[in-house]
């Protein structure tokens, strides 16, 4: 724990603490959408999953990535970041679709709408800690605009997907 690093946020008249568990809500829902991408990309089945495979594979890696991040600004802060899967369910804000349909227009849809969660998501952060934990923010910032640019490449996907396939319904991939 950085004490110079900590003292700034409290100084600056955030509650570290809040801040600590706003992060791990953050961080619990980018494994869990890592988690979603990644199963995704696996069963992920019909007419155009051979485009939307390596997008979802892309956007796991990516989530990753923002859970390091995350990771490492709540260990800065003195905190620890939630350990176990369990948990990750209980403190997320976002939750996990389970891809019941493995219709690529279907995973495309579950995945959109947790983009906008994430969205919401950081752009509330973003605003708690905005000017007072310029570190934090700058992280929040970064990871809003991938989630942001997320949302953007899935839209076009199914735009592409309404053009390509107008009367498209289920191509007889598996439900559970």
């Amino acid at each position: 724990m950085g004490m110079i690093g900590r003292k700034i946020v409290t100084d600056a008249g955030l509650d570290v603490e809040e801040v600590i568990r706003l992060l791990n809500q953050a961080f619990s829902d980018e494994w869990l959408a890592y988690y979603q991408y990644w199963v995704g990309a696996q069963i992920v089945c019909g007419l155009m999953a051979a485009t939307l495979r390596p997008e979802l594979e892309e956007h796991a890696n990516e989530e990753l990535d923002h859970a390091q991040k995350l990771a490492k600004r709540i260990i800065e802060l003195g905190g620890t970041p939630v350990l176990s899967p369990e948990e990750w369910y209980k403190q997320s804000t976002c939750g996990y679709l389970e891809p019941k349909n493995h219709d690529a227009v279907q995973v495309l849809k579950q995945n959109l709408q947790a983009e906008r969660c994430a969205i919401e998501v950081y752009n509330k952060l973003l605003k708690y800690v905005f000017n007072k934990d310029m570190i934090t923010a700058h992280i929040v910032r970064q990871i809003l605009q991938d989630e942001i640019e997320h949302e953007q490449e899935l839209e076009d996907l199914g735009k592409d997907y309404e053009v390509m396939l107008p009367d498209h319904t289920s191509c007889g991939c598996k439900k559970k």
